[in-house]
């Protein structure tokens, strides 16, 4: 019997009807077995550092891609990511910013932190349900990341 492994995704997102629509395209596609959504950067930061209401979320997995959007309350999305990278837990875990801004101070920051990629939401809603269906071939289907330390990969 083959085991099937869980495909997890982080969509940190704070606009409901893109989380709503990437969900969706998500599922259409059946690219994960298991989406996140969370709608600012200190629930994103729980989630993946095991804090309050996600104390008790296992310790052997980390999403296989963070979805990142940049312009977030509570914590920013630059901020997310730096923690994310600079953490010896999470560093390896590929995120790809998802966002509105153009704006090259951003896309420059965004990569000086460790950022994977940067991806600008389309406008329009089907070209944006398509870039998310391309994101997820590839992040979880096509790319292969290392295998980190002390995660389960089963």
């Amino acid at each position: 019997m083959e085991i099937i492994q869980e495909i997890e995704v982080l969509l940190v997102e704070d606009n409901p009807q893109d989380a709503d629509l990437a969900k969706r395209a998500f599922r259409k596609k059946n690219l994960a077995n298991h989406l996140h959504w969370v709608e600012d950067g200190e629930e994103a930061l729980d989630f993946l550092f095991r804090r309050g209401r996600y104390a008790d979320r296992s310790q052997t997995r980390n999403p296989k891609v963070v979805m990142l959007d940049l312009k977030l309350p509570k914590v920013d999305g630059l901020e997310v990511l730096e923690t994310i990278k600079k953490d010896e837990r999470t560093k390896s875990i590929p995120v790809v910013v998802v966002t509105s801004s153009r704006e090259d101070p951003d896309i420059e920051r965004a990569y000086a932190l460790g950022a994977n990629s940067y991806v600008v939401k389309p406008i329009d809603f089907d070209q944006f349900a398509e870039a998310m269906i391309n994101l997820g071939y590839y992040w979880l289907l096509i790319n292969q990341p290392p295998t980190r330390d002390g995660a389960s990969q089963e």
